[in-house]
């Protein structure tokens, strides 16, 4: 009997630099068509049509914002409006929105490859304060509150963490007290991300003492209000290494009435609004990072065909190459699990391992490909003309937020591994 050698269609021989074949030439059964740098993204035989197009959309737009655009508004400390208005133009800040208030009705899926295509970490508040609003909010509370939001006409920011409490969300110390008409709101909020421009904030507060209530969890209200300079409310900006262009905050409010028309959800019960759309806020989060690796493993494999030291390209060192082969391997791993966690999300798949474990591989691959990107280019790297620096700035926040490394693990132990709760 034949085998199936010899019916086998193979590729085209490989020919070396030198005109030798190339011995690595039957890794694969099929030749895979050769990418220059600058199209990294655009293999991706996986996508839906539906992914192909949100891709090229959102790619049509970037391209009007390159790298230059982004150092000009890091250094003037400037909010990207004008993107942020291309984006609203285009229904694209509420991709997984319904149509009727003004959203694209997608799923995450599709959300996801949105938030890769951009080279870039834009705030996700729009996304985080958006998804509570159409499962909790009342029909009057979608139409007043959504369509400004989707039209990009108002910008809102999310506060939910304090600088005593952190991740412990249940211990906020932020307080609601109900007086007729309307709450008082006093207490504070720390990394609050866009609160320099935003007009609208989506704030949590405790309504009942935690001494009162049964559980922690209960208790705790959410507001969906105003946010502007004649309200009894100070904002300071914090400074920061990078990510200069979009402001993070410590808010401090004392005596600040809240109308009760603007509080979403039930009184105490809001604590289930807030971990709604938590995975999703960490798949896209990854996502957002995937697209800061692969913007610095493109400018890294460019200027390492293009730099030519003792008579070759760096690239053809294999010092050079071989790291970022391995750095686009772990971006394409970290793709593809958050791809899956994206459509499980969607197919209404509720438990958290794969959004957290998507996001954490994600973080790490990103990472790595943005350090490697600034070595790559050597004393080049350091310069903030070729942007690789930036990119290394900006990574360490998927790293850090909206939970750390360890903080997955612990979770991932705990609930797939079955290991005891380790703090």
């Amino acid at each position: 009997m034949a085998s199936n050698e010899q019916f086998r269609v193979q590729p085209e021989d490989p020919v070396s630099s030198s005109g030798e074949q190339d011995p690595n030439c039957w890794l694969s059964d099929h030749s895979v068509p050769r990418l220059e740098p600058q199209n990294l993204q655009t293999y991706t035989p996986d996508l839906t049509e539906s992914q192909k197009a949100v891709r090229e959309a959102i790619g049509k737009i970037c391209q009007k914002y390159p790298d230059d655009y982004w150092l000009a508004r890091e250094q003037s400390k400037e909010f990207p409006a004008d993107f942020y208005q291309d984006l609203a133009k285009g229904g694209w800040l509420g991709i997984c929105r319904p149509d009727k208030y003004g959203g694209l009705g997608l799923g995450l899926a599709e959300a996801s490859i949105k938030a890769e295509c951009r080279r870039h970490l834009l705030s996700t508040s729009t996304f985080l304060v958006s998804s509570r609003l159409p499962n909790f909010g009342t029909e009057q509370q979608k139409k007043k509150f959504l369509e400004p939001l989707m039209a990009g006409r108002e910008r809102a920011c999310f506060a939910v963490t304090e600088p005593d409490t952190g991740l412990d969300t249940l211990k906020i110390q932020a307080k609601a007290v109900r007086n007729g008409n309307h709450y008082a709101l006093s207490g504070q909020k720390i990394w609050i991300t866009t609160a320099q421009t935003a007009q609208k904030i989506l704030i949590l507060a405790r309504t009942t003492p935690i001494s009162r209530v049964k559980k922690s969890s209960e208790g705790l209200s959410l507001f969906y209000t105003d946010l502007n300079d004649n309200l009894p409310i100070q904002i300071a900006e914090i400074e920061k290494m990078g990510h200069g262009a979009i402001d993070s905050n410590a808010v401090f409010f004392d005596g600040w009435k809240v109308p009760a028309r603007d509080r979403i959800g039930d009184e105490g019960y809001d604590f289930k609004l807030i971990m709604h759309g938590m995975n999703a806020e960490r798949i896209l989060i990854g996502c957002e990072a995937l697209g800061l690796g692969y913007a610095a493993l493109r400018r890294a494999a460019i200027y390492s065909n293009e730099r030519v030291v003792f008579g070759r390209p760096i690239g053809q060192n294999q010092a050079i190459q071989h790291p970022l082969a391995d750095s686009w391997m772990n971006l394409e791993a970290a793709r593809l699990m958050l791809a899956q966690a994206a459509r499980m999300y969607d197919d209404g798949y509720e438990s958290g391992e794969y959004a957290n474990a998507g996001k954490y591989l994600a973080a790490e691959a990103a990472f790595k490909a943005c350090e490697r990107a600034v070595m790559g280019h050597g004393g080049m790297g350091y310069a903030k003309e070729y942007h690789v620096e930036r990119y290394l700035r900006e990574v360490l926040i998927p790293r850090i937020a909206p939970v750390t490394k360890e903080t997955i693990c612990n979770y991932i132990g705990q609930t797939v591994l079955g290991l005891p709760k380790s703090y």
